[in-house]
């Protein structure tokens, strides 16, 4: 019996021991800063014809600002900078952004498009605040 006893107090410390750690992990846990979930996403067709015209469409979401906007900027091997193309209207936070513009291609070369997440704190916020930045579609015009 005395066996049985001193098995059953191993147990016994090794749960407290189970729980204690448990415990600590979710105070821990609880502890951690949040951070904002979203995405922004680009397409593109890949070549194109002068004179045609094609679709570049951008599509995002971010919950760290009350209201956001996707916005589409193109840079071309004659360009310094990044230009704008088109912005789409201004959604609450929860709802997808998208933007979509149809571009014709004036002449050849390599275009590349971007797609950019704005934070904003109203829908009439003058100052808004580039959230995310997706990656490059490419179009090559033949």
């Amino acid at each position: 019996m005395t066996r049985t006893k001193r098995t059953t107090t191993k147990v016994r410390g090794g749960r407290l021991t189970v729980i204690g750690a448990l415990g600590l992990a979710t105070v821990t846990l609880a502890a951690a800063p949040a951070f904002a979930k979203g995405g922004v996403d680009i397409s593109a067709q890949r070549t194109a014809h002068v004179g045609e015209s094609y679709r570049v469409t951008g599509h995002g979401d971010d919950d760290a600002a009350a209201f956001i906007r996707v916005c589409l900027e193109s840079h071309s091997s004659g360009q310094k900078a990044w230009q704008q193309v088109s912005c789409g209207t201004v959604v609450a936070t929860g709802t997808e952004a998208q933007d979509v513009a149809h571009i014709k291609a004036a002449h050849e070369g390599i275009v590349k498009y971007r797609a950019v997440v704005y934070g904003l704190t109203s829908p009439t916020d003058h100052h808004p605040v580039r959230e995310r930045t997706s990656g490059l579609a490419t179009v090559s015009v033949r």
